[in-house]
């Protein structure tokens, strides 16, 4: 955490904390998106504020881009906290990395700054022990889940970031899922068929239940 920056730290009540592996959530919880454009990274952080922003906690939900042309690596990011927040800046050191598209941990920037103990979700059909060596990382949570066949499984296309959500909250456990996908069918039936409504539906219960922690 930088010196220079003013935060403060809530841990949750023995009744709200979620341990993952040896990585206790706390608040604020600050999560960091990397994906390429087109794979919804910038409405996977905002779906998650949103859900988050209904269960009665402040949030802020904001991207970062590069290029702007498809494919393109870009950045989201999402706070959570019981408490007003009064950083504005752009997460440096999160708790939670969410990666989308595997082949961006070739980049340093995207792991730069997680937190020691923090958690590392990643699209992968690796499992967490495989990522954990190939990373060489020792500290926190590692958390994989084939995102990409779930996506085509449901949507028919290579579009990660609800089954990202859904991995996300299966690991942590920090939301109900019904919240999640009360959100999500509100939030998408005004804009996609019914079709793609219930496929992104399934996606989000399918990285759920499937994810694995390591």
């Amino acid at each position: 955490m930088n010196g220079t920056e003013s935060r403060h730290k809530e841990t949750l009540s023995l009744s709200e904390q979620k341990t993952i592996g040896t990585v206790t959530i706390e608040y604020p919880l600050e999560i960091r998106w990397h994906g390429r454009g087109g794979q919804g990274a910038v409405t996977a952080a905002k779906l998650l504020a949103e859900t988050a922003l209904e269960m009665g906690m402040q949030i802020q939900s904001f991207p970062q881009f590069g290029s702007e042309r498809r494919g393109a690596p870009i950045s989201a990011f999402t706070r959570i906290d019981k408490k007003e927040i009064v950083l504005y800046n752009t997460i440096q050191e999160p708790n939670v990395i969410i990666v989308l598209d595997p082949s961006l941990l070739e980049l340093p920037m995207v792991l730069k700054g997680l937190q020691d103990d923090g958690l590392l979700l990643v699209n992968s059909t690796l499992s967490p022990v495989e990522l954990r060596s190939q990373l060489k990382r020792t500290g926190g949570a590692i958390a994989t889940i084939p995102a990409s066949a779930i996506a085509v499984k449901h949507l028919k296309r290579v579009v990660t970031n609800t089954a990202m959500l859904g991995a996300f909250f299966g690991a942590t456990g920090i939301l109900p899922l019904e919240n999640v996908v009360h959100h999500v069918r509100i939030k998408f039936e005004d804009q996609f068929s019914k079709e793609v409504v219930e496929g992104n539906i399934k996606a989000i219960e399918e990285a759920y239940e499937k994810v694995i922690l390591g």
